[in-house]
């Protein structure tokens, strides 16, 4: 891999040279000091901890976790400059062992000569588990000051021996406020966008929060030297929108399951639909969301509306008949009657408490009345003996004690006082009122 990419570990421009006229604006407008990174400054600023570390002089290994577009490679750079680093960077895409080598060996003789290196390792969550124990002990010695940046979760991507000696740092995704600045850079350094007031906050919701995105957006809104300012619909057939970051594998896949599952739970029907349509719109699998909504039919709603299970299977269905897009309303039907029915978990209780239970026991035996008799032996020594057919006992119940003799009758079960389960927590205790009286309870 070194030899494809010789000059993949370089040390960059320094910070006051100027980009080339025909550079991207993305590079042109490139901050050149950390106060001019937008969108970061719960980072950057004076109580932050890039900050605070950079008020101190001196850097900690850190990994920069966030969405594309909001400047982990700029602040990377930056940082650089503003503790006096030589700056090094590689990319895991394009990089591979003999480069890594490589980048350690030019920081150890760099430090004989008292030059600290910062590396910065970008899509460092694509070194595999080997590659990143690697750079554990040039970390831990100082010959490196590590900044790795990722769009991925650290938390399921990297070593935890790596994230156990660097700071995971959170970048937000640019709010509009963000962006707009951009924008405004942007046009004092071009002229004014011909865009419409209207149109320019199109521009803006259309790029989901990646700033790279916009000035690339806008850099073709120059280029392509429109007359007269367009308006939202003009724009939207000039311009494609931002496809929403969602990897089906990955964290956005996990957040997003997560929010519709909790807002179904929390009888939100509006939020539910919106999470459902994020979702279906970057390409989820109907089937995946069918099946986690079959899970909650049973888990949150249960026996509180019987119901909620049969109309998700009667969608799973109706989907797999009729097929994308005209059966995803059959999921949206699901979702709307799941998020308003009545919700309990006692039955998800029930099992918990029941497993419990049987894998704290063993294998106790049950009583012997209760015990099948297939044999005369089993007969004789008393297995089904005494056993009340309860369909011959008044009121079809006849209270009979079905628990091990040398374990306590349990209640795993306890219906909430919503939807049917009400019904079914009347007849409990009716039944309980029973036994008492029978048994003298």
């Amino acid at each position: 891999m070194a030899d494809l990419f010789p000059d993949t570990v370089a040390s960059p421009p320094a910070r006051n040279d100027e980009p080339r006229p025909d550079a991207p604006l993305a590079d042109r407008l490139r901050p050149r000091a950390l106060d001019e990174v937008v969108g970061q400054e719960h980072l950057t600023g004076p109580e932050g901890a890039i900050g605070r570390m950079v008020a101190a002089g001196r850097l900690s290994s850190m990994i920069l976790w966030g969405p594309p577009g909001t400047g982990k490679t700029s602040i990377a750079r930056l940082l650089a400059d503003a503790v006096g680093m030589r700056f090094v960077a590689i990319s895991a895409v394009f990089s591979g062992v003999a480069d890594l080598k490589k980048a350690f060996a030019e920081a150890d003789k760099a430090a004989e000569g008292g030059q600290r290196t910062l590396l910065f390792v970008d899509e460092i969550h694509r070194f595999n588990r080997a590659q990143q124990d690697g750079f554990l002990p040039f970390v831990e010695r100082g010959t490196v000051t590590l900044v790795g940046a990722t769009t991925e979760n650290p938390s399921f991507e990297l070593n935890a021996a790596l994230l156990s000696r660097a700071q995971v740092l959170i970048l937000h995704r640019l709010d509009a406020k963000a962006l707009c600045k951009l924008l405004d850079k942007a046009e004092e350094l071009e002229g004014p966008l011909p865009l419409t007031a209207e149109a320019k906050d199109a521009l803006v919701a259309s790029a989901d929060g990646d700033g790279r995105f916009l000035l690339n957006q806008a850099e073709t809104l120059y280029a392509a030297k429109i007359d007269h300012p367009l308006d939202p619909g003009e724009l939207g057939k000039f311009l494609q929108r931002r496809v929403a970051v969602y990897d089906k594998d990955r964290e956005g896949h996990y957040n997003l399951i997560s929010a519709w599952h909790k807002s179904l739970r929390g009888s939100d029907p509006d939020a539910t639909l919106y999470y459902l349509a994020r979702m279906l719109v970057a390409g989820e699998e109907p089937l995946f969301v069918l099946r986690r909504l079959i899970r909650a039919a049973i888990e949150d709603i249960g026996l509180a509306d019987p119901q909620a299970v049969v109309q998700c299977l009667a969608a799973k269905d109706t989907y797999e008949f009729l097929g994308s897009p005209e059966g995803e309303l059959a999921i949206v039907q699901a979702c709307l009657y799941c998020a308003t029915a009545p919700k309990s978990n006692a039955a998800y209780m029930a099992q918990k408490a029941a497993w419990r239970s049987a894998k704290e026991t063993g294998s106790l035996m049950p009583p012997q009345n209760i015990l099948n008799a297939p044999t005369r032996l089993m007969k004789d020594i008393g297995y089904g003996k005494g056993y009340a057919y309860d369909h011959d006992a008044e009121d079809g119940f006849s209270g009979a004690n079905y628990w091990p003799e040398e374990m306590e009758r349990q209640t795993y079960y306890d219906p909430a006082e919503r939807g049917f389960e009400r019904e079914i927590r009347k007849r409990i205790e009716y039944w309980n009122k029973l036994r008492a009286e029978r048994h003298g309870e």
